[in-house]
Formats: structure tokens, sequence, C-alpha cells
């Protein structure tokens, strides 16, 4: 998998995922609904071809589209 895979707003939330932030806290942060939030969380996990969050973060942190 190509690095840049997910659009810049699926990587800013799950930036804040690995913060330990909730669902609710990031929409707040970010100024968008909680659903907006799931489903950018959603599409992110689809495009990786995870189930879960957790496995979601494992890949991308192995990607380096993400760091701690």
């Amino acid at each position: 998998m190509q690095r840049g895979i997910l659009t810049p707003r699926e990587r800013e939330v799950f930036e804040l995922l690995v913060q330990n932030q909730t669902t609710k806290e990031i929409a707040k942060q970010l100024g968008i609904s909680e659903k907006t939030v799931r489903n950018h969380i959603s599409n992110a996990m689809q495009k990786l071809g995870v189930k879960g969050r957790a496995s979601a973060v494992v890949e991308l942190l192995k990607l380096k589209e993400i760091s701690f």
C-alpha cells in the first residue's frame, strides 16, 4: 500500500485517536459531528482492509501514515 492512502482529515482523526481522545472530543476539536468522525474512521478502516480501530492504528503506524 502506498503512502498517502488516507485523506488529510482521516489522518487527522487517527492522530487524535492515538492521543487517546474520544469520538466526542475529536468531533468538538475539529468542529464536525460525531457521526462524521465515525465515518472518517470507517472509511479509513475500509481502505486499510482492517476491522477495528486498534488494527487500523497498528497498520497506519506501520505505514508511517500517523505517529505518536
